[in-house]
């Protein structure tokens, strides 16, 4: 089965081993899925490359794609407090999500963006 996208890795720089700066610069340009086309921002990873702790995410949500930062939001606070009740420090964990852009549809009424499951092929296009 063809992936109807060209993948994030068709942007990414084609170095051994591209830096994360590198990454979060090409994430910004990349239109591997159709996710790009009503994003505010590319909402990258964050966090020391070498983190003791990974956490990946489905994809950013609302306040995390306005303000430009992983778990920000809601889920950010939940993880938070999860996270300081195990005695672990948000800084030393790497943050980010599968996809790169918050999936959104409007709501029926207002102005209110609703989050919209990504597709399998948004997450195989992102997984670079």
């Amino acid at each position: 089965m063809a992936v109807p996208y060209p993948g994030a890795a068709d942007f990414f720089p084609h170095t051994a081993d591209p830096t994360l700066a590198q990454l979060r610069q090409a994430s910004a340009k990349c239109q591997g899925c159709d996710l790009y086309k009503r994003a505010t921002q590319t909402v990258f990873g964050e966090g020391p490359r070498k983190a003791v702790f990974m956490l990946v995410g489905e994809q950013p949500g609302d306040r995390e794609e306005i303000q430009g930062h992983p778990f920000v939001g809601p889920a950010g606070a939940l993880l938070d407090r999860a996270m300081a009740g195990a005695g672990i420090d948000r800084k030393q964990c790497y943050l980010t999500n599968a996809v790169k852009h918050f999936n959104w549809t409007p709501a029926r009424r207002g102005k209110r963006r609703m989050q919209s499951k990504p597709s399998a092929a948004q997450i195989r296009a992102c997984k670079p």
